[in-house]
């Protein structure tokens, strides 16, 4: 990756991102199966601070379709190209790490593969697939990439039996030429709104990073774009620069102040919020669907009314 112009040197990290990084056996299982089956992870990619913790649980993010991406966002450290073809065995070996490893929650997220047709949505249809055949009680929740707003696509994902439907903003829409110069921004809503109107009793999930530069008014704007757009489930955590080449922490956010982030969401109407310095995408997901499926309306709405559109 080529260093990126607002790229500086790393300031210290405060004192409530620095924890105790858990060891045991449950943590060395799961690394050893994901190894032994060829099997990527988010967690060890994208260099999650969670690692530890998700692992000593037996849990894990899967990443479909290799381990490079066809983006080069300025946030992420997933690496960049050269792509191969996505191997045609990784859905069976995730579906039976799922089995080995029994899970009853998973999640299944891919790099971006603007190389293929429909983006790899029949890829992930297959692994939610090949899951709920070899382990049949397990719920699915999938990351997805934007797809260039391919609408197929995400009906195509939407026909597999998924139990939430997560993608990620990232940050607001004036940040967008820095850290996702290859997304865009309504397209990325216009998503989220397609999944209420094609299956509105699917749960949407989306995030955002916060300390990249963003204002109190761009946080509050984009949360209210999103609830408007139909998204029930929300997480916030800390951008955390992975290496000197990638966008600059502008703040980092105290605790504190995620507290308060947590509440507002809570008032404008999401279902649940997740929200914290360490917290991620995927970050106690389980718990974050049981909260939605404990919502669902029987005219197949989940929440509360959205808010009404602010001057």
């Amino acid at each position: 990756m080529i260093q990126h112009p607002e790229a500086k040197k790393r300031i210290p990290k405060p004192p409530w991102l620095k924890r105790r990084l858990p060891t045991g056996s449950a943590y060395e299982k799961v690394r050893k199966l994901l190894e032994e089956n060829r099997l990527h992870t988010v967690c060890q990619e994208a260099k999650c601070p969670n690692i530890w913790e998700c692992f000593s649980r037996q849990t894990a993010t899967f990443l479909i379709m290799g381990p490079r991406c066809t983006r080069d966002c300025g946030f992420c450290s997933v690496a960049h190209g050269p792509l191969t073809p996505p191997d045609p065995g990784e859905p069976f070996r995730v579906a039976e790490a799922v089995k080995h490893l029994g899970l009853q929650y998973v999640v299944v997220t891919s790099v971006t593969r603007d190389d293929l047709d429909d983006g790899g949505a029949g890829f992930f249809s297959e692994t939610v697939n090949k899951i709920h055949r070899a382990a049949p009680d397990a719920k699915v929740e999938v990351l997805i990439p934007d797809f260039r707003g391919n609408a197929d696509s995400l009906r195509l994902i939407l026909d597999a039996r998924i139990s939430v439907l997560n993608h990620n903003l990232e940050t607001v829409p004036r940040l967008y030429s820095l850290a996702r110069p290859g997304a865009d921004y309504q397209q990325s809503l216009e998503l989220i709104r397609r999944v209420g109107r094609y299956r509105p009793r699917v749960p949407v999930k989306s995030g955002l990073m916060l300390g990249l530069g963003e204002s109190t008014e761009e946080i509050l704007k984009t949360l209210l774009d999103l609830r408007n757009a139909g998204c029930n489930l929300l997480t916030l955590g800390q951008y955390l620069q992975p290496t000197s080449r990638h966008l600059p922490v502008e703040r980092f956010i105290p605790p504190e102040e995620f507290d308060r982030w947590r509440r507002t969401a809570l008032e404008m109407g999401f279902t649940e919020a997740a929200s914290g310095p360490l917290v991620r995408s995927s970050y106690h997901a389980k718990e974050l669907y049981l909260a939605c499926s404990q919502t669902v309306s029987r005219d197949g709405f989940y929440g509360v009314p959205f808010p009404k559109e602010q001057s």
